[in-house]
């Protein structure tokens, strides 16, 4: 904001409050309050914090509209990088409406394994999944927030068709933790004392599968939503497109579409 203030541009004061006060404040929250507190003693903490780091904080981060201010700040060199970067396969494929959902439901599946158990335990682990997380979901989040990628009608409709699939299977490792009286992570009980209020090995597991199933069902239903509006927006661009056409444009487009027609019956 500095250094277009410092060109004589400006920058609305909502974004910068959304970035601020919305993904900043809900990153303090989670990771000083109680989620983070007791990330390493409770499942259903640990659990419900990686999944609105994942989900919850890139997703108001991105009303801050970072991709635009970026692009904004910068000039020159700097900026062809950055172009160049986001232009990628890598964002490409994130771009995609159904990379989300599969990953959610990979880095969830963790949460069956003991790996889920080591990971928290650790410091290092925590601390590092403090930072990681955010910075993965706001790269999925962004290309669907202000990354506009060309799509045909064919492949936003297998988009929302993937998408439904995907919000049944984000449930599956909620489920299995709520209904499963094994502990799954293997995890040692906490052997110091604690507060009186601390749930069983067992109930915890089932508060966090039932928060998971939660929050990763309510995160699937922006994507829907976005993949709605992508939608409208290619309806609508082709509707136009066909609206500009001239009598005879039209006349001919409709024939080539009736030959090609006829060639595939015939074939």
């Amino acid at each position: 904001m500095f250094a277009i203030r410092r060109r004589g541009g400006h920058w609305p004061l909502r974004p910068a409050l959304g970035f601020f006060v919305l993904g900043l404040g809900s990153y303090a929250v989670i990771e000083f309050g109680f989620l983070g507190v007791y990330s390493e003693e409770l499942r259903f903490a640990f659990s419900t914090r990686i999944a609105l780091l994942l989900f919850a904080v890139p997703g108001l981060l991105a009303t801050g509209k970072p991709v635009a201010l970026l692009r904004a700040a910068l000039t020159g060199r700097a900026l062809a990088v950055v172009n160049r970067i986001l232009e990628s396969k890598v964002f490409g494929v994130m771009g995609n409406a159904v990379f989300g959902p599969v990953f959610a439901l990979a880095a969830f599946s963790v949460f069956l394994t003991p790996l889920s158990g080591v990971l928290r335990a650790s410091p290092v682990a925590q601390d590092a999944l403090g930072v990681l997380v955010p910075v993965v979901g706001l790269i999925m989040v962004l290309p669907l927030t202000e990354l506009v990628v060309a799509r045909t009608g064919l492949f936003i409709a297998a988009e929302f068709l993937l998408a439904f699939v995907e919000l049944v299977l984000d449930a599956v490792p909620g489920i299995v933790l709520r209904l499963n009286d094994v502990i799954l992570d293997h995890a040692a009980p906490v052997t110091a004392a604690v507060p009186w209020w601390f749930p069983s090995p067992v109930r915890d597991q089932q508060l966090s599968g039932d928060l998971l199933w939660f929050i990763a069902e309510i995160a699937d239903i922006p994507i829907l939503i976005l993949l709605f509006i992508r939608w409208s927006k290619h309806d609508r661009g082709e509707s136009k497109k066909v609206d500009e056409l001239s009598d005879e444009e039209l006349e001919a487009l409709t024939q080539a579409h009736l030959r090609a027609g006829g060639r595939h019956d015939g074939g």
